[in-house]
């Protein structure tokens, strides 16, 4: 805009002004005229001053959200959740789980469809970020809650737990030789090579706690280790003058190196809890106050090598406080002279196009574990098996079968017995696509017929078996919905 066509631009403004408001002061009007023209001279020097380019192009900024694609920046969410009904025959809620058994209690489960009351929920919620150096970040929260009431509102029964809240850092440009691809951590956490059979609702070796770790150290090409320390609790149990006791606490601590090897899996454990051999026992004995454990594993990339597929095979062994083997560092009952030892063996293959199976074992023997003299000793076979019929519908069949021998040598007044489990589920099943035992949502109706030892029902007056409408013989029906993401 030129100087000169300004000048009408701003006569005309200001005999508008002076018609309209004849009765203002001369002041007032040259006032309201000198603003108008610095107004129009400001915007005349605007826009005859060059127009400096975007320092953001539009291709920097393409890799930008490229980029965040790629690597999964921002809040994220996944999960897992059931939620079902499981009556009995004398059409009212029963009791059920993969852990209903006596054996239960020790970590011996049993197959878990058709089998499960409750309503389960854990989400994780995930905020990424990377930055332009490719250094990135993980910052989780886990909340989890479990309830068997059928209720919507189950304010008063209610478990809701915040189970995870850790940071994690990888692909720092600062580490470099064997440390380049590693991860460091720490907060409250599971952790992340924790690995189960699904169909029995077990880990075969959970790790968790409140600590701080690195993972993916390479010292060689073939060799991933990871380095750990994780503490634990052990809260307001019995200490001193057993006619008066008072109440004493500790910590739980498990230092662990995890190493990977090709296939292989070897993973070894040192369990330190302070002053916990000063609680008092129901035995007398004496409480262990360290441990130590270790596992073997086998990560297959095929079906035992028959078929395609993958398997999975541990052998685990603990003493002392080590000798609780699934989940490390999380009982402080244990005697100092406690030993266990386990095997998990599990694989899923297709038998034909539209047949598959999912074989899984679990074997333990332990002594000594809380009462001297005692033993505990089961074993648990199961198959899930599935026939997919039309792409958003199969029939699922589950066969388990539990064996026990357990002599507690009367810890918690429980009686020496041994006897078998036995469980069949059918189960219609609806999703969104067929084609493997990972694919989820699914939701399904069943019916699953138990039985067990009458001699099983007088281990313990306390747990399920052997109560009203709970003999083993019986029918159980119900309905479910499954799902993780």
């Amino acid at each position: 805009m030129k100087p000169v066509a300004l000048f009408p631009l701003a006569a005309a403004v200001a005999l508008a002004n002076i018609s309209t408001f004849a009765h203002a002061d001369n002041s007032d009007l040259e006032a309201r005229i000198a603003d108008l023209e610095a107004r129009l001279a400001a915007a005349e020097m605007r826009d005859s001053q060059p127009v400096e380019p975007n320092t953001t192009t539009v291709n920097e900024r393409l890799d930008t959200l490229e980029r965040k694609a790629s690597s999964g920046e921002g809040l994220s969410l996944n999960g897992y959740a059931r939620s079902g009904l499981l009556i009995g025959e004398d059409a009212k809620s029963i009791s059920g789980g993969p852990y209903v058994t006596p054996a239960g209690p020790l970590g011996g489960a049993v197959g878990r469809l058709g089998n499960e009351p409750d309503t389960y929920v854990n989400l994780m919620f995930n905020l990424r970020k990377q930055l332009d150096s490719g250094a990135r970040s993980l910052f989780r929260v886990a909340i989890a809650d479990s309830v068997t009431t059928s209720n919507d509102w189950t304010a008063n029964e209610s478990e809701l737990n915040v189970r995870q809240v850790y940071v994690e850092l990888d692909q720092l440009p600062s580490f470099t030789g064997a440390f380049a691809d590693a991860a460091i951590w720490a907060g409250k956490r599971i952790d992340r090579e924790t690995f189960d059979i699904h169909w029995l609702d077990s880990d075969v070796v959970f790790l968790a706690g409140t600590g701080a770790g690195i993972y993916d150290v390479k010292p060689t090409a073939n060799w991933r280790t990871n380095f750990s320390v994780y503490g634990r609790s052990f809260s307001d149990f019995p200490v001193g003058d057993p006619r008066n006791p008072g109440s004493g606490d500790t910590d739980s601590l498990i230092a662990t190196s995890n190493n990977y090897v090709g296939n292989w899996q070897f993973m070894v454990n040192a369990i330190s809890a302070a002053d916990n051999d000063e609680r008092l026992t129901q035995s007398s004995d004496t409480a262990a106050d360290n441990g130590a454990h270790g596992m073997v594993a086998y990560h297959g990339d095929s079906f035992f090598g028959l078929a395609d597929g993958n398997f999975k095979a541990a052998l685990l062994y603990g003493q002392g406080l080590g000798a609780e083997v699934k989940r490390l560092g999380s009982n402080g009952d244990l005697l100092d002279d406690a030993q266990t030892a386990r095997l998990a063996v599990y694989g899923t293959t297709y038998l034909s196009p539209t047949w598959r199976i999912a074989p899984a074992l679990l074997a333990e023997t332990s002594e000594d574990r809380f009462s001297q003299g005692d033993s505990y000793r089961w074993i648990t076979a199961n198959a899930r098996i599935a026939n997919e019929l039309t792409r958003n519908f199969e029939m699922q069949y589950e066969l388990s079968y539990q064996y026990m021998d357990l002599d507690p040598e009367g810890y918690q007044n429980r009686n020496a017995v041994s006897g078998e489990f036995a469980k069949f589920t059918i189960a219609p099943t609806f999703k969104l696509d067929v084609g493997g035992f990972w694919k989820r949502p699914e939701v399904r109706a069943f019916a699953s017929y138990t039985d067990w030892s009458r001699e099983l029902n007088g281990y313990d007056t306390q747990d399920a078996f052997g109560n009203d409408n709970f003999t083993g013989g019986q029918w159980s029906f119900g309905v479910q919905a499954e799902t993780f993401f």
